[in-house]
């Protein structure tokens, strides 16, 4: 019975934590893009801001680690904890090897993801789209950062990074623009995967909303046709008794009532 308690005040403590935590965390996220986004979007920004940048991209990182930390240790099942989060911890580790340190954006994303699927909750369209736009902005980020310093770069500012992760998130690959680092290759496969999830899920609702058009016009036609005809019967019908009822002379319509028959008071 104990235990029970135990289990049922942890699980509370949980769900506890994290309603406290989800706003603190949109907002880290959101801080976090911004400060990752300003030294590359702004080369010539001063060393001193640059260090201010790193430093709070850090601080937000190992924020992320506190929170998995704590959810870890609030969970009433740990093993499947670590079962159902493999990919949360995978991204949050990763990052200490200097290659893969844009795999902190991962993270983001992912924290953004969640945050937008509880608010847009039974609107999968939008939460699609932002979904979408949120992949495509981050990897050109990602690409830009590590292509930028590279010998002989293909991408070189943002707009071409831009339009790079455009490109190869709706798999078209003009081949314009492509990245010659082994970061930004990752990258490149990253977007790759989300985009065959993301952009076939946009063209199969696509299809759908336009088969369902069709085919909704076809049915409200066919409705059409079928009152048109019931309507005809109804006018046939009425006009066969109005014609019955002329024919009919007064006498035979105005048959009188029969008056029940008396019977004697004794």
């Amino acid at each position: 019975m104990g235990n029970t308690g135990s289990t049922s005040r942890r699980e509370q403590q949980a769900m506890h934590w994290e309603r406290l935590t989800a706003l603190p965390l949109t907002i880290l996220s959101l801080g976090f893009l911004a400060a990752y986004a300003a030294p590359i979007l702004d080369p010539q920004l001063n060393s001193a801001w640059t260090a201010v940048c790193r430093s709070a991209t850090f601080i937000i990182w190992l924020l992320f680690w506190l929170d998995m930390v704590v959810r870890f240790v609030l969970h009433t099942q740990r093993r499947r904890f670590l079962r159902e989060h493999l990919f949360d911890l995978a991204v949050l580790i990763l990052p200490i090897l200097r290659p893969l340190r844009a795999m902190r954006l991962v993270t983001v994303v992912l924290s953004l993801s969640r945050r937008t699927e509880v608010w847009v909750r039974g609107r999968l369209g939008i939460y699609v789209a932002a979904t979408t736009v949120l992949l495509v902005l981050v990897a050109s980020l990602a690409v830009l950062d590590a292509e930028r310093g590279a010998p002989d770069p293909s991408i070189t500012n943002y707009s071409d990074a831009v339009w790079w992760a455009a490109v190869t998130i709706t798999t078209v690959g003009y081949g314009d623009f492509y990245p010659v680092t082994t970061e930004g290759r990752l990258v490149a496969v990253g977007l790759m995967i989300g985009g065959i999830g993301l952009i076939g899920f946009v063209t199969g609702s696509l299809a759908t909303w336009i088969v369902d058009r069709v085919t909704g016009r076809d049915r409200h036609a066919a409705a059409t046709a079928d009152d048109v005809a019931a309507l005809r019967q109804e006018i046939v019908a009425l006009r066969q008794q109005l014609e019955l009822s002329e024919s009919t002379t007064p006498g035979e319509s105005a048959t009188p009532p029969v008056q029940p028959a008396r019977t004697p008071h004794a």
